[in-house]
This record gives C-alpha cells, sequence and structure tokens, in this order.
C-alpha cells in the first residue's frame, strides 16, 4: 500500500537496501581474507616451521616460516605494541566508515583493508610471546634473490586495499557511491543551464520590443490616416463652397 502521492507507507529509505549489500560484500571480503590467512599461517607453522624452505616456484616463490615483531614486510621490527594499537584504529575506523558505504570499489577495497588487518591483529593478540606483543607469521617470499622481505596473505591484503583506495581517490570515487568528478560537472551543467536560461530570456527581449514597436508603428500609421482623410475632407468642402458660390455669382449675373 501507498499514501497519497505514492509514497511508501513503511517510509523506508530507498538507499538502505543498497547500502546493506555494500556493507554485506565488504564483510563477505574481509572473511574470505582473514580465513585464508589464518589457515595459511595454520598450516604452515605446522608442516614448514622449523623445516628447510619449500621452493614452490624456482627463483619466483619460495615458502619459509619467520616471525615477525614489526609492520607488514619485516618494517619496523621491536614496535609490536604500536602496530597493534594501529592495527586496533584501522578495524575501528574501517568499521565506522562502513556506515556510509554505498559503493561497490569501496566495499571490496575496505574488505581488503579490513580482513588483512584483522588477520595480523589476530597474530598480534594471541601468539607468542606475550598477548599484544604477539609476533605475525610471514611465510611468502617472492624473488629470493632481490631479499624482498617475506610477507603473508593479510600483508597482500592490505597492500592492494591501499593501492585501491589510492586509486579510487584519484578517480574521485567516494565511499557513498558519488563521484566527485560528477558532481562537478554537474554543477557546471546547471550554471550553464542558469546562463541558457537567462540568454534566452535576454533573447526574449529584443521580440518584446520589436513587438511594442510594431504596435506603435502601427498606431503612428493610423493617425496619420486619420490626419490624411480630415485633410482630404477639408479639401472638398472648399471646393463645394468655391462651386456653389461661383453658381450663385452666376445667379445673380
Amino acid at each position: 500500500m501507498q499514501a497519497a502521492g505514492g509514497a511508501p507507507l513503511s517510509g523506508a529509505d530507498p538507499a538502505r537496501p543498497n547500502r546493506a549489500r555494500r556493507i554485506a560484500l565488504l564483510v563477505v571480503v574481509a572473511t574470505v581474507i582473514y580465513a585464508l590467512d589464518q589457515v595459511s599461517k595454520f598450516l604452515v607453522v605446522k608442516f614448514l616451521e622449523h623445516e628447510e624452505p619449500l621452493t614452490v616456484v624456482p627463483g619466483a616463490l619460495v615458502l619459509t616460516v619467520i616471525r615477525n615483531a614489526g609492520a607488514a614486510f619485516s618494517i619496523g621490527t621491536g614496535m609490536t605494541i604500536v602496530f597493534t594499537v594501529i592495527a586496533l584504529t584501522v578495524v575501528v575506523a574501517i568499521v565506522r566508515t562502513a556506515r556510509q558505504l554505498r559503493s561497490l570499489p569501496w566495499a571490496i577495497t575496505l574488505g581488503l583493508l579490513l580482513g588483512g588487518a584483522v588477520g595480523n591483529l589476530t597474530d598480534r593478540i594471541f601468539r607468542s610471546p606475550a598477548p599484544f606483543q604477539g609476533h605475525v607469521v610471514d611465510f611468502i617470499q617472492v624473488f629470493p634473490v632481490t631479499r624482498f622481505p617475506v610477507f603473508n596473505v593479510a600483508d597482500s591484503a592490505i597492500v592492494c586495499g591501499g593501492v585501491l583506495a589510492v586509486f579510487l581517490a584519484w578517480r574521485g570515487y567516494q565511499i557513498d557511491g558519488t563521484r566527485q568528478i560528477e558532481e562537478e560537472t554537474s554543477g557546471t551543467g546547471a550554471e550553464q543551464g542558469a546562463a541558457g536560461h537567462s540568454a534566452a530570456e535576454h533573447a526574449a527581449e529584443p521580440s518584446g520590443n520589436e513587438s511594442r514597436e510594431e504596435v506603435r508603428a502601427a498606431t503612428q500609421g493610423e493617425s496619420r490616416g486619420e490626419v490624411l482623410s480630415d485633410t482630404r475632407e477639408q479639401a472638398r468642402e472648399q471646393v463645394r463652397e468655391q462651386a456653389g458660390d461661383r453658381s450663385r455669382e452666376r445667379a445673380d449675373g
């Protein structure tokens, strides 16, 4: 049923289902990343820790288990508590930002960031050597000859999410589903429309002036016609009077 004017009686916001779907997508992406991260860490700790590195692709991919007390890619070793607090802050910020989420690309981006942050945060809270000081399990090493830092699934998700966030911000995509470029274009179009409307009104004024001039000219023409008619009538009267005078003079003569 609908109220007068076609408004739904329930008063539901049409944007809410859209936001609910985006948040659901964020949760799904974050859950998948978190599950992959924790399962992979469990397996490598159980089967590869304290073992020789496992070469998956010679010269390109090696699995070797290390414990990382720092941030992603072994950055900032020795600042475990600081990075734990930062990770908690990131998780809270993402959850708060999700309230305005209506963008599909941002749902995927925030899902990657959230899943990666929670994955590493779980290690920092529950792994040895102490709660909130745990070392993160890293095990993926690419191109060993380059000595590229060892990382894990959560680190990869965080980096991919960060790259996507920069790209979306650069392209003008907003969390709420709008796009900054479109808003600017719409504003410019509205200004041009207003300018066009003013120009149309301005262009219409000469037509009005021309109409007034035509009316004025017609009125003046009618006035001139009336004057000429009166002048001709007076001339005729004078001719008649002169003719009558001559006739009377002849009669008298």
